[in-house]
């Protein structure tokens, strides 16, 4: 593996880091495959009963990886298929899963916190959508299933990046963590979680899961299939 996540074990509690601090943590193919195998390896370790997501550096994460789009029909499908399990792993994740939102959450990387359960920011974090004004669609699927209706659809359209203290008005993030504290913050509330009985606590995620499958399982699926459609369909070249 290339080693682009790092695991530290704190107790029950797993603290995954996105290590890509040179590109603000974007999701590369590399990364995505990572993620999709590191997360239910976690959840079938009988010691682990919370996880932690954050990123390096100055950044939790700025979306994919589009130095990586384009190429032949195999490198299309891989990243396609990448980011598919990636995004499902993090939102199929059977314990808590708690993104400590360390700077910029932005695009994929926005969708990536608001697939996690909770969400705690530092001040130096924002949140937003902005690759719609580049002809990307943002994921109005993560968006609802965390946020009310309204919320979802006005950072979709419009774009906006918002900060830390607008995050906690708005409900994106639970609260707001002030100086260093953002990780020890984050690990503490999810060992409360972890300190539970694993079988009620495992149980309460299930039914987290079911919930949102029934309500926003569609949307999630009509994305995937835009987003293989987008990516593996071959497009004729414009006439001179």
């Amino acid at each position: 593996m290339p080693g682009l996540l790092t695991i530290e074990h704190r107790d029950a509690v797993a603290l995954v880091t996105l290590r890509r601090a040179e590109r603000r943590n974007a999701l590369s193919i590399e990364l995505r495959e990572e993620i999709a195998d590191t997360l239910p390896r976690l959840a079938e370790d009988s010691g682990t009963g919370a996880i932690v997501l954050t990123g390096a550096g100055t950044a939790f994460c700025s979306g994919m990886d589009v130095s990586q789009f384009g190429g032949d029909r195999a490198h299309r499908e891989r990243l396609v298929e990448s980011s598919v399990v990636a995004f499902e792993a993090v939102r199929r994740c059977a314990l808590p899963l708690l993104a400590a939102v360390n700077g910029p959450a932005v695009a994929g990387g926005f969708a990536l916190a608001l697939l996690c359960d909770l969400r705690i920011a530092s001040q130096a974090a924002t949140f937003g959508f902005p690759e719609l004004g580049r002809g990307i669609p943002p994921a109005y699927a993560a968006a609802r299933a965390a946020l009310p209706a309204a919320v979802a659809r006005e950072l979709c359209l419009t774009g906006r990046v918002v900060d830390a203290d607008t995050a906690l008005a708005l409900g994106i993030v639970s609260e707001v963590a002030h100086g260093d504290d953002l990780i020890p913050r984050a690990l503490a509330l999810a060992g409360g979680i972890a300190a539970g009985p694993r079988w009620a606590v495992v149980e309460t995620k299930r039914r987290i899961l079911l919930d949102a499958e029934n309500a926003w399982g569609h949307l999630f699926a009509d994305e995937a299939r835009v987003f293989r459609e987008a990516m593996l369909e071959e497009r004729p070249e414009p006439a001179a």
